[in-house]
């Protein structure tokens, strides 16, 4: 191999401004026929996740709530839209009240809208992030795969980017963004940590209090009956989460799920118990490694979430737009690193490559994307001496 071929991939100068919008056009007009054909398989028989959420609005908007975890009656309602598959409503209460103004409306239209909003919700927050990158937020794989499935991801990615970026002016909004979260908990694992490390006190109390505020919230408006029918759906968890399906752990994106593959459950358990304390670790200190930027601190922590669950799926990663941009902001400004180009590219099209390829290889490399990206995220670090303000 030449050392010029070498030059040009170490360098990759020819990746500029100009190629970068024209490639983001190619890929904007290939998703659009992408997810014009997941509409079209998610009103077919073999139903979609979004199915869980739009059953349990519907009972919800009908004003029966607790029937949404109720395993015989979502069956009835879900498979009431011709789909002969369903999915178990899992996530906590606080979540119907995303769910229940879909509900209302007709399935198909009720898809449509939930993406679309959610999407929007996500773009708004990342593009705020890096405003002059906005055509990579509007292509970016991992929102594109979440907004296929109709997932959750781009909801709770426009909460965390969301809580990223206005955490430096507005603490106290971007902590009730974060404990927003409570709709899906396990993503914000790492967020406690990274506000007190930081000494963001008043986002700190801030997230407890709207989720605390929310849970009370859905106990005054859907009743006590709902809460208690959603300790139901911890028996459901726990038989997915025991599943011996290998295609089941394949879909899954995180460190327990490949080790599970391949090791004896409590191995692959401990060691992502393990990897977990390693991101709390660099959560607590991504304040000061990051020299007190909010959005690099939030950048880090992000990229870190993708490391410590057990239970993550690459349609939930659209998260990962906020540490891509600050790297690619830093790259503008400083210069990028030998090869930090076309690793930044690999790693923007990472969660739906490897969740593309993770059938035909045997094992999802998410994990290893995630690695580096921390690693990435890190390494640019400009880290300062000194306590942390308490703000």
């Amino acid at each position: 191999m030449s050392a010029r071929f070498l030059d040009h991939l170490r360098n990759a100068d020819w990746l500029n401004a100009s190629r970068v919008r024209g490639y983001a056009v190619i890929l904007g007009l290939a998703s659009l026929a992408l997810l014009a054909n997941s509409f079209l398989k998610a009103m077919g028989v073999d139903g979609t996740d979004f199915l869980a959420f739009w059953g349990a609005g519907h009972v919800a908007a009908a004003g029966d709530p607790a029937a949404a975890y109720d395993l015989a009656v979502q069956e009835q309602v879900q498979t009431g839209t011709g789909s002969d598959g369903w999915f178990a409503f899992v996530n906590p209460p606080p979540f119907l009240f995303a769910v229940a103004p879909f509900g209302a409306l007709p399935f198909p239209i009720a898809w449509a809208a939930w993406v679309a909003t959610t999407f929007a919700a996500w773009a708004w927050a990342s593009v705020r992030a890096a405003p002059h990158l906005w055509p990579l937020v509007l292509v970016f794989p991992g929102a594109l795969l979440a907004a296929g499935h109709a997932q959750t991801g781009l909801l709770t990615g426009a909460l965390l980017v969301g809580g990223a970026v206005l955490l430096d002016k507005r603490p106290a909004s971007a902590g009730l963004l974060l404990g927003a979260l409570v709709i899906k908990p396990h993503l914000a694992l790492l967020v406690p940590f990274w506000l007190a490390g930081a000494g963001k006190w008043r986002a700190f109390w801030a997230a407890g209090a709207s989720a605390i505020g929310l849970l009370l919230a859905s106990w005054a408006v859907f009743g006590l009956d709902t809460l208690i029918a959603y300790t139901s759906s911890w028996e459901a968890s726990r038989l997915i989460m025991a599943s011996e399906d290998r295609e089941f752990y394949l879909r899954m994106a995180t460190p327990y799920s490949q080790l599970r593959l391949f090791a004896p459950t409590g191995l692959a358990l401990a060691v992502n118990v393990a990897s977990a304390l390693l991101m709390i670790a660099l959560s607590f200190m991504a304040w000061r490694r990051m020299g007190r930027d909010a959005v690099g601190s939030g950048a880090l922590v992000l990229a870190a979430t993708a490391l410590a669950s057990p239970y993550l799926f690459n349609y939930d990663l659209p998260f990962l737009i906020l540490p891509l941009l600050w790297l690619v902001r830093e790259g503008l400004r400083d210069g990028f690193r030998a090869y930090e180009k076309l690793l930044l590219v690999a790693l923007f099209f990472a969660p739906y490559a490897t969740r593309a390829a993770a059938l035909p290889l045997g094992v999802n490399l998410m994990p290893l994307a995630a690695i580096m990206l921390v690693w990435l995220v890190w390494s640019r670090g400009k880290p300062l001496s000194g306590k942390p303000a308490e703000t």
